[in-house]
């Protein structure tokens, strides 16, 4: 954790820890960055309001050196403007102050996820695309590698949350049936195929190249 405020960094180090956490906390990006060539972390927590090099541009560099680090945005910016920008910069998550432990705490675990599920069994794959994809603002928000974002609905966050799940594995129609709520002996497949669809137009519009493929005979796969 990168945090300037000494009371608060050393609380929620200590919060961390009690949860079951390895955290470590600085207090300025140059610490943090001699610390991190020597031993690398999984994910990254900072404030913006840092004294020299502010957190934007702590998170900016670490997602252009390190793309397969965590990265939380935690400050007392809560305007949309600053949290879109903090999403554009790189980060995974954004939290405003004061952030209760308990949800920082579900934060690390889902960003720790996206980060460590591998492909399982035999289910068919494809090679991982060889950029960075990330769900963002609670999975409402699907952003490629090179910043662009898309706004996602209900139907379409559930699809792209089970796909992410997999990480290069097919997920099953009965998998995505389940994910989107309905029952796999009374569901209408077509609807899958439309959402895939909805979303590959979507994405075509704003310029992002969305490597989701159907697998025949499973179901789909987003390569990433």
């Amino acid at each position: 954790m990168i945090e300037d405020d000494e009371d608060i960094r050393a609380e929620t180090v200590f919060a961390l820890g009690e949860l079951g956490f390895d955290a470590e906390g600085f207090g300025d990006a140059p610490s943090f960055y001699k610390a991190f060539a020597v031993q690398p972390c999984d994910i990254a927590v900072v404030d913006i309001g840092l004294p020299g090099e502010s957190g934007l541009a702590v998170v900016s560099h670490l997602r252009a050196v390190q793309r397969r680090l965590g990265l939380v945005l935690v400050t007392a910016r809560g305007e949309l403007e600053d949290r879109l920008l903090g999403l554009r910069e790189g980060a995974d998550a954004y939290l405003v102050k004061p952030v209760n432990m308990l949800e920082l705490a579900e934060t690390l675990n889902a960003v720790g996820r996206r980060l460590t599920v591998a492909p399982q069994g035999n289910a068919a794959t494809l090679p991982p695309a060889p950029v960075d994809w990330r769900l963002l603002e609670g999975d409402w928000i699907l952003g490629d590698p090179e910043g662009r974002q898309m706004a996602l609905t209900t139907s379409e966050r559930a699809f792209l949350a089970c796909l992410f799940g997999q990480r290069g594995t097919a997920a099953s129609r009965d998998d995505l049936i389940r994910a989107l709520g309905g029952d796999v002996f009374d569901f209408d497949e077509h609807r899958i195929d439309a959402i895939a669809s909805r979303l590959r137009r979507k994405a075509a519009k704003l310029g992002m190249r969305l490597p989701l493929h159907s697998v025949r005979g499973t179901g789909y796969v987003l390569a990433i």
